[in-house]
């Protein structure tokens, strides 16, 4: 999370909280699998108004003893949880692989179902983290309930994601090479982009608009900065198909005698709001990059611009991204504490202007790596969501799907080969605790909210 992160005695002790929780159950869901063939790590990432996203790994057990992944054959058996009738098969795909990936459509809204997922035969069950494995988690419990949709046509879909850091080596570093890292023979941020980028013009997701909300680099080098760029522009417009905000990777580094902000050339200038239309909804774009430091800051020029844009229409539904987080809860809850997010004086000036603007809807922000809902500090109608990174486990995006009467948000991972084995692996990241950590409840994940955008076009 850079060079400007938490303390290491922070870190330190979130560390030892975080690693004793995931020992909980540790010896349960493992030695229950008798068959040479496990299928662990078991996660519903995904559920919709008529569909889910599963996702597990297959192993087996090497010479040594020491579990690697084994390919196998995915299976989906589902039944309405209400139903006397046991589950049957509603997705095979022969195809062996280690890394498996379950899209399930085609179901009821607001129904709960049982399922099963199997490879060759063998059920998956969930890895021993408190995410899935505790009691009552759909996972632990065999059972899922589809969202229910919102009111009305569906209008707009918005691609959420955030930290790609572009020209990283090594995933899972918080401070000075600690914890032990994550490497791969190809530039993952390279792969984990393109998957990306790939999912969002596939059918089945066909995002409108695609908002980058910061880190897109990792030191914002030259090379980097128009690396990303390049990338970027290669699967749509700037302006038009993706929209980003700078985040504390990508601030202005110094000893680059080309430029003294290369993220800058590349993209804008720091601390300057940027304003979009897609129809008739609103995205507001915030830079709460600080020169040196891993919290975030927002310029008073910033402000009184975001001040000025809301109130000459503050009914309008407007979606504000920006990289760090902005809730007093995000800072307690995230393992950099309150110095991470937000500086609290910009934090609750942001949403004072929120609370004299109705249209605003929801504040999409980054920098955690973790997918997560905060509370607001003042009442106001605003959803403050943090979305896990694109480049490290969980490895994904969420898609924001507007409608006359609500929106909807899922989380989806990324689903290339490439992305599917990169993300099994980052996995085990922060000790083994990164999904407890990373990825969020499924309500964090998967919710649907009821609003009146009638007058979005």
């Amino acid at each position: 999370m850079g060079c400007c992160g938490p303390s290491r005695r922070t870190v330190l002790a979130a560390f030892a909280a975080a690693t004793l929780g995931a020992t909980v159950g540790r010896s349960g869901p493992v030695a229950a699998q008798a068959d040479p063939l496990l299928a662990l790590d078991l996660e519903i990432v995904t559920v919709t108004d008529t569909g889910a996203v599963l996702t597990w790994t297959t192993f087996g057990l090497d010479a040594a003893g020491r579990p690697t992944p084994v390919p196998a054959n995915t299976e989906v058996r589902l039944a309405p949880a209400d139903s006397p009738r046991e589950p049957r098969t509603v997705h095979l795909d022969e195809t062996a692989t280690p890394f498996h990936y379950a899209e399930i459509t085609g179901l009821e809204p607001g129904r709960p179902y049982r399922f099963q997922a199997l490879a060759n035969g063998i059920r998956a069950l969930p890895g021993p983290t408190l995410t899935t494995a505790t009691p009552g988690a759909p996972e632990a419990c065999g059972e899922f309930t589809t969202l229910t949709p919102p009111p009305g046509r569906l209008l707009h879909t918005v691609a959420l994601a955030n930290d790609i850091h572009y020209g990283e080596t090594v995933s899972g570093i918080v401070l000075a090479g600690f914890p032990p890292g994550y490497q791969s023979e190809q530039p993952y941020p390279r792969f984990m982009l393109d998957a990306l980028l790939a999912d969002l013009r596939a059918p089945d997701r066909d995002a409108d608009m695609l908002l980058v909300a910061g880190d897109l680099t990792n030191e914002a080098t030259p090379d980097e900065s128009r690396g990303v760029r390049a990338q970027l522009d290669s699967w749509g417009a700037l302006g038009t198909d993706y929209l980003m905000a700078r985040g504390n990777h990508d601030r202005p580094h110094p000893g680059h005698p080309e430029c003294a902000d290369c993220w800058g050339d590349a993209f804008l200038p720091r601390q300057q709001l940027t304003e979009h239309r897609l129809g008739e909804l609103r995205v507001l774009g915030l830079d709460t990059s600080a020169p040196e430091a891993a919290g975030g800051v927002i310029d008073r020029s910033q402000l009184d611009a975001l001040g000025e844009a809301l109130r000459a229409d503050p009914d309008r539904p407007t979606v504000v991204f920006g990289h760090h987080p902005v809730t007093a809860e995000a800072g307690l809850t995230n393992i950099g504490g309150p110095p991470f997010v937000l500086d609290r004086a910009a934090a609750l000036e942001l949403q004072t202007l929120y609370r004299g603007a109705p249209g605003v809807f929801l504040h999409h922000s980054g920098h955690t790596h973790r997918t997560k809902r905060t509370r607001p500090d003042l009442y106001c109608a605003v959803e403050f969501l943090e979305v896990g990174a694109v480049k490290e486990y969980p490895g994904g995006y969420c898609l924001l799907r507007v409608y006359e009467g609500g929106y909807r948000v899922n989380f989806y991972k990324t689903r290339t080969e490439q992305a599917r084995r990169w993300s099994s692996l980052t996995r085990g990241e922060y000790f083994g605790t990164a999904p407890d950590y990373l990825l969020g409840t499924l309500p964090d994940r998967n919710h649907t909210v009821v609003r009146d955008f009638s007058g979005l076009r």
